[in-house]
């Protein structure tokens, strides 16, 4: 998205943002007791709705900020060479059609699901991978001499290189089986009542896919808690949502629409950090693979490790 600050001004925006970033995926996380009972909902009994109506408005005022710099660096004609997101999205709601009208709201609400839904998820997985890929050395050593092959220890990782990587790609498709980024997906609702598995659900339910649990089926999975990124070489799985044995990212006109931004952020991110450095735990510390459930996973123990660089020369860290 994107935003010019100085100093101390960027980071107390930035602390804030991810303070409340953070604060939203935990409260969508709880149990609210009036999603079971919804006859409850009024008064509130955890302070759910009391605390997200709080950081609703901190969200708004973040953005608010943003918005307002962004239109102040517009007027005085910065940065028009190259937009990002939000200055795209600021054009079009000026230029948009009256009959078919972008609303400042609208801009907003986009923002919010880009934040919450690409930016925490991306991080965990990326932390899930790097934990799995330090406790199985093979699996480390084959995909540094995949990307010393298709990079080069003399070259930095480009996008470019990322499709040529097939075991990575192996890697990460696996990670996404054994720890879905949304175990129950996201909510679902049906617009009629209807018969699934001979189980009625009824019109306006709130309806959870358990994918986490489908991904490690026995029935369907060759020794479901091994983490073997050697059953994605045949490229038989993809994140299509055709299979229901394989869906981390949904099925149908619900499902992620970042797939392929989320794909490329992954990959990228986790083949650069394989190549440019050697990793190992700190002195005395062991590896720790425990989840905590949420809309969101995340690892239970943030992963700390050590970086060692790799390459030949020092210049490309810089």
């Amino acid at each position: 998205m994107g935003w010019h600050c100085e100093g101390e001004e960027r980071a107390s925006l930035g602390a804030e943002f991810r303070h409340v970033v953070t604060e939203i995926a935990a409260l969508c996380s709880i149990p609210n007791l009036s999603d079971f009972y919804p006859g409850f909902a009024w008064f509130d009994f955890q302070g759910v709705t009391k605390k997200m109506k709080v950081l609703a408005k901190s969200f708004d005022e973040i953005f608010e900020s943003i918005i307002d710099q962004k239109q102040k660096l517009d007027r005085n004609g910065v940065g028009q060479e190259s937009k990002d997101f939000l200055q795209v999205l600021l054009k079009l709601k000026d230029e948009a059609d009256v009959k078919i009208p972008l609303t400042m709201t609208e801009i907003k609400a986009l923002l919010m699901d880009m934040v919450l839904g690409g930016t925490d998820t991306t991080a965990n997985t990326v932390e899930f991978a790097m934990a799995e890929i330090m406790h199985k050395p093979n699996v480390l050593r084959k995909l540094q001499q995949e990307v010393d092959t298709v990079v080069g220890k003399d070259n930095i990782v480009e996008e470019s290189h990322i499709q040529q990587l097939q075991y990575l790609y192996a890697v990460i498709k696996e990670v996404l089986r054994i720890h879905s980024t949304a175990p129950f997906l996201v909510p679902h609702c049906p617009s009629e009542t209807c018969t699934v598995g001979g189980y009625t659900v009824p019109k306006g339910s709130c309806v959870f896919i358990n994918v986490w649990a489908i991904h490690r089926d026995p029935s369907i999975w060759e020794n479901p808690t091994e983490f073997r990124p050697e059953r994605f070489l045949d490229n038989k799985w993809d994140y299509s949502g055709n299979d229901f044995n394989y869906f981390p990212f949904g099925s149908g006109r619900r499902m992620c629409p970042g797939i392929v931004m989320a794909e490329r952020m992954f990959m990228y991110s986790v083949a650069s950090l394989i190549h440019s450095f050697d990793w190992k735990l700190p002195k005395g510390e062991t590896l720790d693979l425990t989840e905590k459930f949420g809309v969101i996973l995340k690892k239970k123990m943030p992963l700390v490790a050590i970086p060692t660089p790799r390459l030949f020369n020092p210049t490309l860290y810089e």
